[in-house]
């Protein structure tokens, strides 16, 4: 019978050790490709022409994309828990002020074509994401490098500007992914679908209508690295919505359910009503939020901002649309990470539409405030709509403001709030790494990702270096509570929920509890094929 499984990350990690050494053993399943489904749509617009450098992107679904094919310095583990090595044979701090990191190369390391790969390629790689720039903020993740210095062909020195505990991590991500000059330009972006890298697979897209409509990922028997891969060949295929999505797993068609699975569809697999598919549940750090354009007229009083966290009513939103899929957030932190406080709860309490008509009172408002929600229609799933009806009645049944909604694809909807396009917008955030530190400087940062005109000098510059200099995570807890103390006050952002993560397969699928972990990074090189339930 269908089960659903509640895998905590951290608890499954210690059930089974991370295995190291070269992934190059045949251990792949012989059952042919494995087929894994998501609504995810990848788009080449005029807007945006490279969705799929490493250098550009900075949206988890594209970065799952190339994690199987772009290798990276470290990696997350099965499991969780701190990076360790997958390209790279060791890499340490050398100073006790984690100031300088070096890193050593496997050897025999070669790109998919042969290529060797040499120290001086991971320095011209990640060099080339810092000189691009791209307008999605990705090489913000790299900002406290200074100079990068190879010595020799395999050793590679990075000398950061400040203290950062947290750089490890950021070597996992694709912006730092190793690249083949010959393929990626140094000084401007890779267009289209193409992708080429070290990694466990090669890559090849089928594209219409300058979308894609599958990738195969075909094992690369040039890799060297950490991990073991368990297929020969995994096929991504992109359904236009989450109800053809399950239908395809029903019949058998797909092997693999990812993102994004409907709540409707997490209750009826909860319920058992398909004995061949299984639902697994799994703890996650997805966030949603609202975002401000601080600049704009309609939402530049944070007094209005303040009346919008003041009347919205997370518990009532997230029951209505998420059920138990979700829970309230009160801070751009989730509640699981270390340095997470309750900041908008300690402010603003419950929802009150006479406090809120205070703040606006007080701030010279007349009520109600007209305000536009924009939404994407494509990217978080198909509740997202509903999400936004029931912010919109919350916050006009409170008589102090006059909302409407709009729904935008992906493709548009991302360039035109980079662009300051839209004065509130929703998005979601799945982390580059499971620290606290990547909830606030990719939205406080200098050039944040969201391009949003709020800036905040104690923030950039005394907490979040202060947060960083902490190895133990714990002692950042000091400027991580100012950092969210004061997003509740300004209101930057207004976080709303925190959710789950779900994923669904055929009970012939296994490695399935390690095929997502807790930063929403999908593993495919962990499924396999065995046995039917029957």
């Amino acid at each position: 019978m269908n089960r659903k499984t509640l895998a905590l990350s951290a608890v499954a990690g210690l059930l089974t050790p991370a295995l190291a050494g070269c992934g190059g053993a045949d251990t792949g399943s012989k059952g042919g490709a494995i087929v894994v489904a998501t609504t995810d749509q990848f788009t080449a617009t005029k807007d945006a022409p490279a969705p799929l450098d490493p250098a550009y992107t900075y949206d988890t679904s594209a970065w799952n994309l190339l994690r199987p094919t772009v290798q990276t310095l470290m990696i997350q583990p099965k499991g969780d828990g701190d990076p360790v090595p997958e390209a790279a044979q060791s890499c340490s701090f050398t100073d006790k002020g984690s100031e300088r990191y070096v890193c050593k190369l496997r050897e025999g390391l070669r790109f998919a074509d042969g290529d060797a790969i040499t120290a001086a390629d991971v320095k011209s790689s990640i060099e080339r994401s810092l000189r691009i720039n791209a307008d999605t903020g990705v090489s913000a993740l790299l900002n406290t490098i200074d100079t990068i210095e190879t010595q020799g062909d395999r050793e590679i020195v990075f000398h950061l500007k400040s203290a950062d505990a947290t750089f490890p991590y950021k070597l996992t991500t694709p912006v730092a992914g190793i690249v083949n000059p010959k393929n990626y330009a140094g000084d401007k972006l890779r267009d289209g679908f193409d992708v080429d890298g070290s990694g466990p697979y090669t890559f090849k897209a089928v594209v219409r209508d300058n979308t894609i409509a599958s990738v195969t990922y075909t094992r690369n028997p040039q890799y060297r690295g950490s991990l073991d891969v368990n297929n020969d060949k995994v096929v991504i295929r992109v359904f236009a919505d989450a109800d053809s999505m399950a239908a395809a797993i029903e019949k058998g068609d797909v092997d693999v359910m990812a993102r994004t699975i409907s709540p409707d569809q997490i209750a009826k697999l909860d319920a058992g009503t398909d004995k061949h598919v299984d639902l697994l549940e799994l703890s996650g750090l997805e966030i949603r939020y609202l975002a401000f354009n601080t600049k704009a007229a309609t939402v530049e009083s944070k007094a209005v901002r303040q009346a919008m966290a003041q009347v919205i009513d997370r518990a009532a939103l997230v029951a209505k649309v998420y059920n138990t899929q979700a829970k309230p957030l009160y801070s751009l932190v989730p509640a699981s990470l270390t340095g997470h406080i309750n900041s908008f709860f300690n402010k603003y309490g419950d929802p009150s539409t006479a406090k809120a008509k205070a703040l606006l009172t007080q701030a010279g408002i007349t009520a109600p405030v007209k305000l536009t929600l924009h939404y994407t229609t494509d990217h978080y799933g198909s509740a997202t709509k509903q999400e936004f009806e029931t912010l919109r009645k919350q916050l006009n049944d409170s008589g102090l403001f006059d909302v409407t909604i709009q729904g935008h694809p992906w493709a548009t909807f991302r360039p035109a709030e980079q662009k300051g396009a839209y004065d509130v917008w929703g998005m979601g955030w799945f982390p580059d790494f499971p620290d606290a530190d990547n909830f606030v400087a990719p939205f406080l940062d200098k050039h944040n990702f969201l391009g949003s005109p709020y800036s905040n000098t104690r923030i950039q510059n005394k907490l979040i270096p202060e947060s960083r200099r902490e190895a133990d995570r714990l002692n950042a807890s000091k400027p991580l509570d100012e950092i969210q103390d004061t997003v509740a006050e300004d209101i930057p952002v207004l976080p709303l929920w925190q959710g789950k993560e779900y994923i669904a397969a055929r009970d012939d699928i296994t490695g399935v509890a390690y095929a997502i972990n807790s930063s929403s990074v999908l593993q495919v090189w962990e499924l396999g094929r065995g046995v039917s339930d029957g």
